[in-house]
């Protein structure tokens, strides 16, 4: 396995369309990092220069210790498992994961070895004899994985490759590639656009828009310490809750306050937001930071807000209630115990210790 390592690469499309822009990232030996954004982010984009599927406009690319700008794709030592699982049709399965090896005329006794250990490891033993019209979309992602396996490149690398799978199959393929990084301890890079994925297998998360890179942190810090309005609300489901208001300050105490409520800033954050008093700000909340007034023991006056049910969504374990407060709209995390209904008036309480504010124009985090 190997360190791959890109340094200021960008990408421009014929008509100038910038693709991907400065983009630096270091990802080390056997770690698993996902890059993920919006359609047309350029996070694809960024893999296939990895993959030598694209050519760099600039920078450099480093797999190991060797520049690889301009190796092709097939001498790159990578493997990659595509969305589309790009399977031979008229192949079985035995011979869509050995095609690599047998063009490289490696023996027959390896080759059968390496597919009889990656069919084993994915659970697919008894499908080898099988075409891919006869597999289900998630045997057939299967055989592409274990079609990279049997190669045993220094760096695997994954385009989207469980979006064409149903949510349930999209859960245990989720599970099956996060046991396969343990078992085999390989340097994988991962694409998607759904952050659930993301925050579900990467040891670091790579979030990027517009071909530039937002933040790039482990799960929990990107969740609870995102460095712009951009990632705060992309990272989570149902997203960030974001209100403009301003800073005003009453007494010794600092409020955020909207047309159609104020809530209290806690004290731990006075230092850095007593610069924006009387200023335009974002407030971010999200949604299991918001509560029931009747589910809290302690309820102070000056976090609690009147406000209307408009929609509730059950889920189960938990419900997602859809607020309106003044000219605010917002979503509330609340437990499956909990019984409300439409139009039905509701005290609700903040808790501005866990909340984010970001400057109205630069978006970046100010807390």
């Amino acid at each position: 396995m190997a360190q791959v390592s890109v340094k200021n690469i960008t990408k421009i499309f014929p008509g100038n369309v910038v693709a991907v822009q400065d983009v630096s990232l270091g990802v080390e030996n056997k770690e698993f990092v996902v890059l993920v954004g919006p359609s047309g982010c350029g996070k694809s984009t960024t893999l296939r220069m990895i993959a030598g599927l694209e050519k760099a406009t600039s920078g450099e690319i480093w797999i190991g210790n060797k520049m690889v700008n301009d190796v092709p794709a097939k001498d790159r030592d990578i493997a990659m498992v595509f969305q589309n699982y790009a399977l031979y049709p008229h192949m079985t399965a035995y011979e869509n994961l050995s095609f690599a090896l047998r063009l490289r005329k490696f023996p027959k006794a390896e080759i059968e070895s390496r597919v009889n250990d990656a069919a084993e490891i994915l659970g697919i033993k008894k499908l080898l004899n099988r075409r891919p019209r006869e597999l289900s979309g998630g045997q057939r992602q299967r055989v592409a994985v274990g079609r990279a396996i049997v190669r045993k490149p220094q760096v695997f690398l994954f385009d989207e490759p469980l979006s064409n799978l149903d949510a349930k199959m999209r859960v245990q393929m989720r599970t099956e590639l996060n046991k396969l990084h343990t078992r085999l301890q390989s340097t994988m890079i991962y694409v998607t656009h759904d952050q659930t994925e993301a925050m579900t297998m990467g040891n670091r998360i790579v979030v990027m828009k517009d071909g530039i890179i937002q933040q790039v942190a482990d799960p929990i810090t990107l969740y609870d310490k995102p460095v712009n309005k951009f990632v705060a609300g992309f990272i989570g489901s149902p997203p960030m809750n974001f209100i403009n208001g301003k800073i005003i300050k009453q007494g010794d105490k600092f409020f955020f306050k909207e047309d159609g409520f104020k809530v209290k800033i806690v004290e731990d954050m006075y230092a850095l937001i007593s610069k924006y008093e009387g200023k335009a700000v974002v407030f971010g909340i999200r949604p299991e930071d918001i509560h029931d007034k009747l589910f809290v023991s302690s309820a102070s006056p000056d976090n609690t807000i009147k406000a209307v049910v408009e929609i509730v969504e059950p889920m189960g374990a938990e419900i997602f209630l859809y607020i309106n407060a003044g000219k605010s709209s917002f979503i509330a995390r609340v437990g499956g115990h909990n019984k409300h209904e439409v139009n039905q008036d509701l005290d609700v309480v903040f808790d501005t210790s866990k909340a984010h504010f970001f400057d109205k124009d630069s978006e970046v985090i100010i807390i």
